[in-house]
């Protein structure tokens, strides 16, 4: 099991300066009245992680506003390659150009991004933002799902960047009527990426899938996955070079449509995940909101188990008032689920009284105004 022993926050949201004793604790569950910190203090965890933390914070936005635009995150982790320490964040004021890059460290030596600490620590999270995954805009759908594909290779995100910025190359470009020759070279950089975006997203669902169908009597209902794009259907049965290729000629064919429309139509950056409902026969987009969090619950145990399966070490989680909107019943076997999978929790809400099957076996955290305090 990797988890985290000791975090520290300085100066990070509305947190001045936070130490929390984790030890060898598998839940740890954080209470308080709403405004006070718990979720500021999970997206601290989330940026020891590849990507923007679990709120797609800016770095000035996570800064401690009376502070000078500094701030730090570490923790002391004992991970897949043993005990360590990992620290990110921004070293000077936000006046310092070249010092407001966030830095990240393993063991006090810098790396060259967060995606180095998944050699240690995989971390996952469902946050109250993602409810509405099923029926909101299918860019949501990709975003998560980039992040599950993380799981199978951290220097995703660093593609799915790429990608973006290709896109945005070739989009100012045929705004500018430029030579046919930087438009292919561009282009041909482009289907590069896109398969490559789309060849992880295809393997990411496949291995997710597995794992969901071995799952099928859980509590939290399992669900069919299928990803609706051309160049995910080809992918599977074609080989890469040749689908690069059909992406070239389709984005050469498109050009004067794609200057009109200021961007480009078609691609891997327009596809969308597909979940369906296996035990009512439906769409999850039609399923009830009670239904959608389920399986959205089931969804990211099973990607925890994926990671478990890949990597021999269990991810750790960040489960933002996740048992606010269960009953009774799905709240035991969530924490039925967790004690089974057996990777360290983090866990928030409001009321003390929703964690009282586990209070006493969880380390259970009061939370007020930035402060964080053991509860006796």
């Amino acid at each position: 099991m990797a988890r985290i022993d000791r975090l520290t926050l300085s100066n990070f949201r509305n947190y001045r300066g936070a130490t929390v004793e984790a030890g060898d604790a598998r839940t740890i569950v954080l209470t308080g009245p709403n405004g006070a910190g718990k979720t500021n203090l999970i997206e601290a965890i989330s940026f020891l992680a590849p990507g923007r933390g679990l709120r797609r914070a800016t770095l000035e936005e996570v800064a401690f506003l009376e502070g000078d635009g500094s701030w730090a995150v570490a923790a002391e982790v004992d991970g897949a390659l043993g005990l360590a320490t990992l620290g990110t964040g921004i070293e000077h004021a936000f006046d310092d150009a070249a010092s407001a890059q966030r830095k990240c460290r393993i063991d006090r030596e810098p790396v060259g991004s967060p995606a180095a600490f998944a050699d240690h620590l995989r971390v996952i999270w469902l946050t109250p933002a993602m409810d509405s995954l099923f029926v909101g805009a299918p860019s949501e759908r990709r975003r998560f799902l980039d992040r599950l594909a993380l799981a199978v290779d951290a220097e995703h995100g660093s593609r799915v960047n790429a990608l973006d910025r290709a896109l945005r190359s070739r989009n100012r470009l045929l705004a500018e009527r430029p030579d046919p020759h930087w438009l292919d070279a561009v282009e041909h950089e482009t289907a590069e990426l896109a398969v490559a975006v789309a060849s992880l997203r295809v393997e990411t669902v496949s291995r997710l899938q597995h794992v969901l169908d071995d799952r099928r009597d859980s509590d939290f209902p399992p669900a069919e996955l299928a990803l609706e794009g051309w160049m995910e259907r080809l992918l599977p049965t074609h080989p890469a070079l040749d689908v690069e290729e059909r992406y070239r000629a389709v984005l050469r064919e498109n050009r004067a449509r794609d200057a009109a429309a200021g961007r480009t139509l078609d691609g891997p950056h327009v596809s969308d995940l597909v979940v369906f409902y296996v035990r009512k026969a439906m769409a999850a987009s039609a399923a009830s909101t009670g239904e959608q969090k389920a399986l959205l619950i089931g969804l990211v145990l099973a990607h925890a188990r994926l990671i478990t399966e890949m990597t021999g070490v269990t991810p750790v989680l960040l489960l933002d008032e996740i048992v606010a909107h269960l009953d009774p019943g799905r709240r035991s076997a969530l924490h039925g689920e967790l004690a089974a999978l057996g990777a360290q929790a983090w866990m928030t809400g409001a009321d003390p009284a929703l964690f009282a099957e586990i209070a006493d076996r969880a380390t259970m955290l009061d939370v007020r105004a930035g402060r964080v305090e053991r509860k006796r």
